[in-house]
């Protein structure tokens, strides 16, 4: 039975609860649409739902409550055509280590109805720098070059989605440089990339849009340009010449904090807010005679705004 395919939406979740035997809840009442050819990253503390929502959407945890689609195909009644468009390099190097690095990505392309296309292997393989170890038993191979075909892998039969579960985590700078890497070159193509990371500033730097998930809750979906002028702060850092001993009486009216060694007045702002007076803080800091040696911007990153977040959803 096929699902009509929404042309936007390579994922949609509805209404996805899961409650695991134990009594743990794990998901609840999650909806979530991912776009087609869109980098997104999923970001939550140890025990937030990642793991049993990404697992949940590859078909590897069963449904408790909901609906999910992919591609259109729901991942219950389609199981076989929704499972085809997903790659998934998971965070455990689940593979057959007595396989050669070749025989499991032709193995791979095989079991998902692919046909046989010696090319387009190649190039995954020299992406990640596994040409030379084709023909290598995977047993006798590095962590990190098990890593690489663990990836290689997910991408043998040309999925229309990757998921990518904590991918760098305790891989080498080079591996991590490889794979971002070829990330941009299947985003070129096309293909959809789900990343949960560790390492936010990995997604800071490569995700269109963010979800913070916390509790088996989302507690956002955001476009990230617009989730950091919406929720970043900024601080106007102000080095005086000559210390000072309390603010002069002219800075009344706004909120600024004396550094201890009272060299320096900072001053918090939101960006996109017209009254953030960062001009009339400038005047009045003018007209009290005060003299400044330097003046400097600092904004939030998307770690803080992911830490404060999760601190307010407890």
């Amino acid at each position: 039975m096929e699902t009509q395919v929404m042309e936007d939406h390579i994922i949609d979740v509805r209404n996805l609860s899961k409650k695991y035997p134990s009594g743990f809840q794990a998901l609840n009442q999650v909806n979530l649409q991912i776009k087609r050819g869109e980098i997104f990253a999923l970001l939550g503390p140890n025990g937030a739902g990642k793991t049993t929502l990404i697992s949940i959407i590859c078909g590897l945890v069963n449904v408790g409550e909901g609906q999910v689609l992919v591609g259109g195909y729901d991942v219950v009644k389609d199981y076989r055509q929704a499972r085809k468009q997903i790659g998934l390099v998971p965070q455990e190097l689940a593979i057959d280590v007595f396989a050669f690095v070749w025989n499991t990505m032709v193995f791979s392309r095989g079991v998902f109805g692919k046909p046989r296309d010696d090319a387009y292997l190649e190039e995954i393989l020299k992406a990640l720098s596994l040409w030379d170890k084709r023909h290598a038993k995977i047993q006798f191979l590095s962590g990190g070059m098990k890593r690489r075909v663990l990836i290689a892998k997910a991408l043998a039969h040309e999925p229309e989605v990757l998921f990518l579960d904590e991918p760098t985590a305790g891989v080498d700078v080079e591996l991590r440089r490889d794979m971002w890497r070829l990330v941009e070159k299947l985003r070129q193509r096309g293909t959809t990339i789900i990343l949960t990371t560790h390492y936010i500033e990995e997604a800071e730097e490569i995700a269109d849009r963010i979800g913070i998930i916390n509790h088996g809750e989302i507690l956002l979906v955001e476009n990230k340009r617009e989730l950091m002028k919406k929720l970043g702060r900024k601080q106007l850092i102000l080095q005086l010449q000559h210390p000072i001993t309390q603010i002069p009486s002219e800075l009344n009216g706004f909120v600024l904090q004396l550094g201890e060694d009272g060299k320096t007045l900072t001053y918090d702002y939101v960006d996109n807010q017209p009254t953030n007076h960062v001009t009339e803080v400038l005047a009045a800091i003018h007209r009290s005679g005060i003299e400044l040696s330097d003046v400097q911007t600092k904004q939030s990153t998307l770690e803080q705004i992911f830490v404060s977040l999760v601190e307010e959803s407890k």
